[in-house]
């Protein structure tokens, strides 16, 4: 049985980890590198490496902040933010990346997803969709959370599916840094909806929280970040939780 995955996240604004609530008032957390080593050493399966401010910006991510923290991991590395086409994600490969997180340049021009997918395979390709309720629906955002689109989570992440992205990564902007648990509902309707790994993203703030995304929410993988970094829980802690609920789960102790 193919294991659940947790995953920490860093994001990233001026090459340091930060961490607000509802994507507003940012908090400096420490280096990139330092994080994701220790994070690695207490059990995480993955990281995922967001330039929050990248696409706001329009400019390229910060690369060469993610190539040294690549060089420090053995687990699988994700970067977004900033990366606008095929050879953009190129880059981040080189750089070290294992896989390439899309959000606003697959918003505003979806072939990215076809072009990058085709060049480098559906495996690197992760779709990161940032959406916030409106009454039985999501809408999407794109820049950190900044700007609305017309666009409805679900019928994106199905879209998303078909053009190549091999996973998606599933961010409430309701849920996100309040702690109060995953939006559930939105994660499970996207993991019905596709054919493809979904990481449940935003809201977790105890163990709880996590073993409800992976089975009630029928994520493949949970993302954690503010509990981790402000010293809440650990790795280790959230997945014996994982362990203890039955779910399969990479053990490293």
């Amino acid at each position: 049985m193919i294991s659940k995955r947790l995953v920490v996240c860093l994001d990233v604004k001026g090459g340091r980890v930060v961490k607000g609530v509802r994507f507003q008032d940012l908090r400096d957390l420490g280096d990139p590198g330092e994080l994701a080593a220790r994070y690695e050493r207490e059990g995480a399966d993955e990281i995922v490496f967001l330039d929050i401010s990248a696409s706001a910006e329009e400019r390229a991510p910060l690369l060469e902040v993610a190539r040294e923290t690549a060089e420090r991991l053995f687990i699988p590395l994700t970067l977004g933010g900033g990366m606008r086409r095929a050879e953009d994600v190129g880059q981040a490969l080189r750089h070290g990346a294992d896989k390439v997180s899309l959000n606003t340049s697959a918003v505003e021009n979806p072939t990215v997803i076809r072009d990058s997918a085709d060049r480098f395979g559906a495996q690197c390709v992760v779709v990161s969709i940032d959406a916030a309720r409106e009454g039985p629906r999501w809408r999407v955002y794109t820049r950190g959370g900044r700007t609305p689109t017309d666009l409805e989570a679900v019928s994106w992440a199905e879209r998303c599916a078909s053009l190549g992205a091999g996973e998606l990564l599933i961010t409430s902007i309701d849920r996100d840094g309040v702690r109060t648990g995953y939006d559930l509902e939105l994660t499970r309707a996207i993991a019905d909806a596709v054919g493809v790994p979904v990481v449940a993203s935003g809201g977790a703030g105890q163990a709880a929280h996590v073993v409800e995304a992976l089975t009630e929410g029928k994520a493949s993988a949970a993302l954690v970040a503010g509990i981790l970094h402000d010293g809440v829980t650990t790795v280790r802690a959230l997945k014996e939780a994982m362990i203890d609920a039955g779910i399969p789960t990479r053990r490293t102790w």
